[in-house]
């Protein structure tokens, strides 16, 4: 740290812009995870750049996240959304962007904060030029999503999977979100223990909390009917599939009840999984009872949450699942597949339930058991509120900067305003 002055910390989320709107193919929870924690570690005094590659011309090239905290759009390559996996080529351009606006602003970081892969490989190239250390979080590992994959299309690049390597290898510290993302780095990646760190993701409890379920379920125009819900990227990783066969199971022994999809963009429902999906309804015939609702804002989401009576995330991979912790903020119980993160996230039986990974009678079963048992229903949201305490942004935004604090010493005073135990 620069003789007593704050941290200043460089923070890489190169694919997507923490301000983006959330559901759509390129963002998700890793945008709230870089913008909330971003606020976070500004309030402790820590000084944080988030560095993105600019989508749009016309958008202010400085957006501010709140104290000490702004987001820097950059151009590097078209001003437009991009596939991810056409990212790779312009993030030489990206670096040069970086290390242009440090030389402008006459700014000096301590270190370097990269979220996904793409983003811990221009770590490392300004690394190179900074002389700092680089701090890697991936999100997703492309090996882990491989074994999930159901087709050839949903594979990772073997480009992306040689990177993950260099950088998992290269990075003074790797943070994992659960103890399953560990074990993998520690398995397939060949990572020494002593550089990783597990720090679960968080969720804003001000935001997500309990509410008035009947005044949920009116503002949003639903019947008696019992509520599903559903939110994320809408991808076929996403196992929207099997909740769809799972409700024509509970459909046809007489259970009627609706389910309600939050997600999606504006072309979805011609041209990408979403068109697939809507053609597996009209099949099952469901449309009477599925709601495709879009995406949403997240001080939107809080309503749905509340209303439904079960929230469910039948994917076959999640690196955490953080739907399934806000879920359990608002006391809705969790109905998720046994893969990844999600083992960890939900305390099977405690805050929700977890059924075997495209097991369509399991998860039907699972389904019909919780909407038939409003005691159970009680409890688990209970258990499920006080689980989400546990996970506030302060939380995770302390832990962090006691890794900083690893690799900058200096970073300890910003310890002294966490606000976790508030």
């Amino acid at each position: 740290m620069r003789g007593g002055a704050a941290l200043r910390v460089a923070m890489l989320s190169v694919h997507t812009c923490p301000l983006a709107a959330l559901g759509g193919k390129e963002t998700g929870g890793m945008n709230v995870y870089v913008r909330e924690l971003s606020r976070e570690l500004g309030r402790m005094g820590v000084e944080v750049d988030v560095f993105t590659r600019s989508q749009n011309a016309s958008i202010p090239r400085v957006v501010p996240l709140g104290a000490r905290a702004r987001v820097i759009h950059l151009a590097a390559g078209p001003e437009a959304p991009m596939p991810r996996a056409e990212i790779h080529a312009y993030l030489d351009e990206f670096v040069d962007g970086v290390d242009a606006w440090r030389l402008t602003q006459g700014a000096e970081y301590d270190l370097i904060h990269a979220h996904y892969w793409l983003s811990g490989v221009a770590a490392l190239a300004l690394r190179e030029r900074w002389s700092v250390p680089v701090l890697q979080m991936f999100h997703t590992l492309g090996r882990l999503k491989n074994r999930a994959a159901r087709s050839a299309a949903e594979l990772e690049p073997a480009l992306r999977l040689r990177e993950e390597t260099r950088i998992v290898r290269a990075s003074d510290r790797v943070v994992a979100a659960n103890v399953v993302e560990r074990a993998e780095l520690l398995r397939d990646y060949a990572v020494h223990a002593p550089r990783i760190a597990t720090i679960p993701c968080g969720v804003d409890t001000a935001l997500f909390a309990p509410g008035d379920r009947a005044a949920a379920r009116v503002a949003l125009a639903l019947d008696a009917h019992p509520v599903l819900l559903w939110v994320g990227r809408i991808a076929p990783i996403k196992g929207l599939d099997t909740l769809l066969d799972a409700i024509a199971c509970l459909r046809a022994g007489g259970t009627a009840l609706t389910l309600l999809i939050v997600g999606g963009e504006a072309d979805e429902p011609r041209n990408g999984h979403e068109a697939a999906l809507r053609e597996r309804i009209e099949r099952l015939h469901l449309d009477a009872a599925v709601r495709f609702v879009g995406p949403l804002p997240q001080d939107v989401l809080p309503t749905y949450y509340i209303a439904a009576d079960v929230t469910v995330l039948p994917s076959y991979y999640e690196s955490f699942g953080m739907v399934a912790l806000e879920a359990m903020a608002c006391g809705s119980p969790v109905i998720a597949s046994r893969v990844g993160g999600l083992v960890t996230t939900v305390r099977d039986g405690v805050t929700g339930f977890l059924v075997p990974e495209s097991d369509v009678a399991a998860l039907a079963e699972r389904i019909g058991g919780l909407i038939a048992d409003p005691d159970l229903r009680w409890h688990i949201g209970r258990e499920g509120v006080r689980w989400a305490r546990a996970h506030r942004w302060p939380c995770v935004a302390e832990a962090i900067c006691r890794e900083y604090a690893s690799l900058e010493p200096s970073a300890t005073l910003h310890l002294a305003a966490a606000r976790c135990r508030d």
